[in-house]
């Protein structure tokens, strides 16, 4: 059997699977995360190991099964975040997530030297303050006696890994989401480690997802209660790892998206797909070979969560439901309101991390539903812009499967489909994507199945979302007021930052 991880935003998602990456039970440990003001993102590293400890020991006891009869273990996690550690791999300070957005000075500094054109060309991603190595700088920069002790930079799933084989590595994926790795190439970018003035040393080896990093060291044994032959394999970044789970591996497959804290819309490719106006992004899959174009927003599940905890005095799974239903026969922007769901500033479309939180055209007649009900739009009209960006740049996308927590509403899946015009459909996997995708991901590694093509039988679609073609035709009007509202605010939102 195999036990996948899935490092998240607000907690661990951990499952057991059979050898050929079949679901027996799942269980989610949750930790804490400090967001403060000034684009402020940071978690402890200690509580995602406690997290993988406790839900390893939780899922043996759940299932009742033989800890000897767990061959297999991985991790999928977080991206572009930063991890940083002294000598003996204990980290020097909390980790710097991928919702933090303090590096702009890093950024700016990077642009001056590298330039936005030559770093997308040679990355796969524009640069900006969301990516690892503009965080590290920003360390280097703001505390130096802290950054005197690093010898060693990593992401979350890698840090786990180390704590459960005492090898320090990552995979293709998460190496091509920190701005330092030359995608051409398949290795750490000399000329990005030289305008950022960083010593390659402290960046680890890469490995591909696959790849079998070692057996657990007889402190995770003891810790997690499995076999100290457990093997574990690398894995991979959260994004092309849910798109193994959503069983795009191949770019017949279609696309998919995310409805997780951040949201995504992304789909295979055998090479990378560069937008001229640099809205999306490549990443490498998981999938050797092969990449992930991706349009990423920074807070899309976030956004619907935030205005439940807002408007509902106790918020819960069912307060957040009770909104949402309520919201179902609502007018938002068919009333003139419009929410911007920049509350964590934005990367896809924007880039700007200076982007705001925002409720456009409210009146006194606008409640709880129609509140809510703009939240959903907001979302949806945002993950079109993306869509419209694909498309641009060559992408033919037909429909679109839907994975994440929010992928459960009928209510959400339903605008989506409206206002992009194409059918989503909601699969069998909605919580569990991420860690469906790692167990698959470990079971080719672990040589237990033929191939990636394996995770498209284990889940399936169980609802399909029809686009209205008049409501469509609506929305894509209403969306273009949309777009009208943030660029009418970008500048306000760059004086706000005093720039």
């Amino acid at each position: 059997m195999i036990i996948a991880h899935d490092l998240g935003t607000t907690g661990n998602k951990a499952s057991l699977h059979h050898d050929d990456g079949r679901l027996v039970t799942a269980v989610t440990v949750a930790y804490p995360a400090r967001f403060a003001d000034g684009g402020v993102a940071e978690q402890n590293p200690q509580h995602w190991w406690n997290a993988v400890v406790e839900a390893t020991r939780s899922l043996v006891a759940r299932s009742g099964v033989d800890p000897a009869v767990v061959t297999g273990l991985t991790v999928s996690g977080q991206m572009m975040g930063a991890v940083l550690l002294d000598a003996a791999f204990q980290p020097v300070r909390p980790a710097i997530i991928w919702a933090d957005t303090r590096s702009a000075a890093q950024t700016a500094q990077l642009e001056a030297i590298i330039g936005q054109d030559r770093a997308y060309s040679l990355l796969g991603h524009r640069l900006n303050p969301t990516y690892s190595l503009e965080k590290i700088m920003w360390v280097r920069d703001n505390e130096p006696e802290t950054f005197e002790r690093v010898r060693h930079f990593c992401v979350a799933k890698d840090f786990v890994v180390h704590r459960l084989t005492g090898r320090l590595a990552t995979d293709r994926s998460d190496a091509s989401a920190t701005n330092a790795y030359d995608q051409g190439r398949g290795m750490w970018s000399a000329e990005m480690l030289s305008a950022a003035g960083l010593d390659a040393s402290i960046f680890p080896e890469v490995l591909e997802s696959t790849a079998i990093v070692g057996r657990l060291t007889t402190d995770a044994a003891n810790a997690t209660g499995l076999s100290r032959d457990t093997r574990v394999v690398m894995g991979g970044g959260d994004g092309p790892v849910a798109a193994v789970g959503a069983g795009i591996v191949v770019p017949e497959d279609g696309a998919y998206v995310s409805l997780g804290t951040s949201s995504w819309i992304s789909f295979a490719s055998d090479t990378p797909v560069y937008d001229p106006l640099m809205r999306t992004m490549t990443f490498d899959h998981v999938v050797p070979g092969r990449y992930v174009p991706t349009a990423t927003m920074q807070a899309g599940g976030a956004a619907l969560q935030w205005v439940s905890e807002l408007l509902t005095p106790e918020p819960s799974g069912a307060s957040l439901s009770a909104l949402v239903a309520d919201a179902s026969t609502a007018d938002a922007s068919s009333s003139g309101l419009y929410f911007l769901p920049y509350l964590l500033g934005e990367r896809s479309p924007y880039w700007n991390p200076n982007a705001t939180g925002s409720f456009i055209g409210i009146g006194r007649h606008h409640g709880r539903a129609e509140m809510t009900r703009a939240v959903l739009e907001g979302v949806a009209f945002n993950l079109l812009t993306c869509l419209q960006s694909f498309r641009e740049s060559g992408a033919t996308l037909d429909r679109i499967d839907a994975i994440g927590g929010g992928a459960a509403s009928d209510v959400w899946l339903q605008i989506m489909a409206d206002v992009w015009g194409l059918p989503v459909r909601r699969r069998t996997i909605v919580e569990e994507a991420n860690s469906l995708g790692a167990a698959v991901t470990a079971a080719v590694g672990l040589g237990l199945v033929d191939g990636f093509g394996a995770a498209r039988d284990l889940s399936e679609v169980t609802a399909e979302f029809t686009p209205d073609s008049g409501r469509h035709s609506d929305y894509l009007t209403r969306h273009a007021v949309f777009v009208d509202g943030y660029e009418s605010l970008e500048p306000w939102f760059a004086k706000r930052a005093g720039r």
